[in-house]
């Protein structure tokens, strides 16, 4: 598949969640398979990098449950998911030599996964009569599982 697709789908999971996709990114990177010697990202394979942004992650998947939470459209959350986006598309594309064209897939796959799944999931909260938590665990479980899937095809 191509790195712009694979590119645009992490951006797709950030867009989801928006730690996730830098987490997994940073795994595949340490574990050798998404190469980022020599090039601005390189700090992603670093020794302590993955775990970082795996505690990262965590708590945001503890705070998604959290009522006070704000809504992911919100200009903060809207910037910082289109911005986790375009660095884990960057690093896909930088580990073939293409950052610029890594950055954008990956940023406008962040868009479509955070007005696709703020959709998604609202229509199916609809759907089960209100209730969120059920739905925020299956998204949580299909940004995980997604970007597992995707960085494993990267190796």
């Amino acid at each position: 598949m191509s790195l712009y697709v694979f590119a645009l789908l992490i951006g797709v999971i950030a867009g989801l969640r928006a730690m996730t996709a830098p987490a997994a990114v940073s795994w595949a990177a340490a574990l050798g398979w998404l190469s980022l010697d020599g090039t601005p990202l390189a700090f992603l394979s670093f020794k302590y990098s993955p775990w970082v942004f795996t505690a990262l992650a965590v708590v945001e998947l503890v705070s998604d449950q959290l009522p006070r939470t704000p809504s992911r459209k919100v200009p903060v959350q809207f910037g910082a998911r289109i911005l986790m986006g375009g660095l884990c598309g960057a690093a896909i594309g930088a580990s073939q030599g293409q950052l610029v064209g890594g950055l954008i897939a990956g940023a406008v796959g962040a868009v479509i996964g955070t007005l696709g799944g703020y959709e998604a999931r609202s229509r199916l909260v609809r759907a089960i009569g209100g209730r969120d938590f059920p739905i925020a665990l299956l998204e949580d479980a299909v940004a995980i599982g997604g970007a597992c899937l995707i960085v494993t095809s990267l190796a």
